[in-house]
C-alpha cells in the first residue's frame, strides 16, 4: 500500500501531533539541558523496587523507550481521531446485457423434440443459458397469434425455473395462446420492453418452430430497421424441421445477429453456447472506493499500550 493513497477525513486534527512530538523531544533531550533541572550534575540517587539494573547507556535508552510509550499512544489516538482513509483496489464490474427471450407458444411447439417436446427442449436450454449468463437481465415474452410479457427483465434466474410449468402448451397454456405464429408481433412486443432500458446492451433471442405471415410484404425489413434503430440485436433459433424462414434470417442480418437451426437437443445447447461466445461479457473498471484505514494505527496504539503496561510491571526504572 502506497502512503500516497492515505488521506484523513478530519486532517486538521493532525495538528494535535505536535503535543506528543514535544513530549518525545522532552523525554529524549532533557538530559542535554541541565538548566531545566534534569542535568546529570543535579541527579539524586533514589532507591528502586527490585533494583538490579545498573546505570549505563543501554538501560538509559531502554527507560526512555518505555517512557515514550505514553506519548506514542497519544499520537496513535490523534491519528485515529483524524480518520485515516485509503483508496481501495478498483474493481471490475460486469456490464449488463438485457436479454429478452421471445418464445413461440403455438400448438406446434408440442411436437416431439428429443425426449420431450419442442417447448420442453427450448425451456431447458433457456434455463441453462440464464444460469450461464448470471449477472445479465433476462425477460420472457410469449407469443402465438398474440403476445404478452410473462417475466419482466430481472437478474434473478429462479424466475425462469418457476415459470416453466405454467407455460407448457400441452397443459397449462395461458388463455388466448396456442393458435398461429406471429413472430413480428412477438418481436415488437420484446422491443417495447428493451427500448425502455437505458443501461446495457439489448438482445432478443427468438425461439420458434414455424413461419410467420406477419413478416411478409416487406414487414420483416420494417421491423428489422426499427429494432436496429433501438440498437437491439436479434438471434433466431428455429427449433422446427428445416431451416429458419428467410424473413427471420433477414431480421437477424439487419440487426447484426444470426440465425440457427438446431435439429436435436445437443445442437440446441451448442447454439446457446455459441450465442454466449458471440456476446462476450464486458467488464468495466469502477472507481476505487475510499475505505477507513484504522487497522495499522489501532495495532500500533495497542502495541504502545502493551509496552507501557510492561513498564508498570517492573521493566522500567521507577524511583520513589
Amino acid at each position: 500500500m502506497s502512503w500516497a493513497n492515505i488521506s484523513f477525513s478530519n486532517w486538521y486534527y493532525l495538528f494535535g501531533l505536535f503535543l506528543p512530538l514535544a513530549l518525545l523531544i522532552w523525554i529524549w533531550l532533557r538530559d542535554r539541558f541541565p538548566d531545566l533541572g534534569y542535568g546529570s550534575d543535579r541527579r539524586i540517587a533514589l532507591p528502586q523496587d527490585y533494583g538490579l539494573a545498573k546505570s549505563g547507556f543501554v538501560s538509559n535508552v531502554l527507560i526512555k523507550l518505555l517512557v515514550s510509550a505514553g506519548s506514542l499512544m497519544l499520537a496513535a489516538a490523534i491519528v485515529l481521531w483524524a480518520g485515516p482513509r485509503r483508496l481501495g483496489v478498483p474493481q471490475s464490474e460486469r456490464e449488463l446485457t438485457n436479454i429478452e427471450f421471445c418464445l413461440d407458444l403455438s400448438g406446434s411447439m408440442t411436437i416431439g423434440f428429443g425426449e420431450g417436446s419442442r417447448y420442453d427442449a427450448a425451456m431447458a436450454a433457456i434455463n441453462d443459458f440464464v444460469e450461464l449468463r448470471k449477472g445479465d437481465a433476462f425477460g420472457l415474452t410469449i407469443f402465438s397469434d398474440r403476445a404478452g410479457h410473462w417475466i419482466p427483465l430481472t437478474t434473478d434466474p429462479s424466475a425462469f425455473r418457476c415459470a416453466t410449468p405454467f407455460l407448457d402448451p400441452k397443459t397449462d397454456l395461458p388463455s388466448g395462446y396456442g393458435g398461429g405464429t406471429e413472430i413480428g408481433r412477438g418481436l415488437r412486443s420484446c422491443q417495447e420492453v428493451l427500448k425502455t432500458r437505458n443501461e446495457g446492451d439489448r438482445m432478443i433471442i427468438l425461439v420458434s418452430d414455424g413461419e410467420s405471415a406477419d413478416l411478409s410484404s416487406g414487414q420483416d425489413e420494417v421491423i428489422a430497421n426499427s429494432l436496429a434503430e433501438d440498437e437491439i440485436v436479434v438471434y433466431s433459433i428455429h427449433i422446427g424441421s428445416g431451416f429458419s424462414p428467410p424473413e427471420v434470417s433477414s431480421i437477424t442480418n439487419i440487426t447484426r445477429g444470426k440465425s440457427f437451426s438446431p435439429h436435436d437437443t445437443e445442437s440446441l445447447k451448442e447454439v446457446f453456447q455459441k450465442i454466449d461466445a458471440m456476446k462476450v461479457v464486458k467488464l468495466k473498471r469502477t472507481y476505487a472506493e475510499i475505505l477507513d484505514w484504522f487497522g495499522p494505527f489501532s495495532i500500533a496504539g495497542l502495541a504502545f499500550a502493551a509496552m507501557s503496561l510492561l513498564s508498570v510491571l517492573g521493566l522500567r526504572y521507577t524511583p520513589w
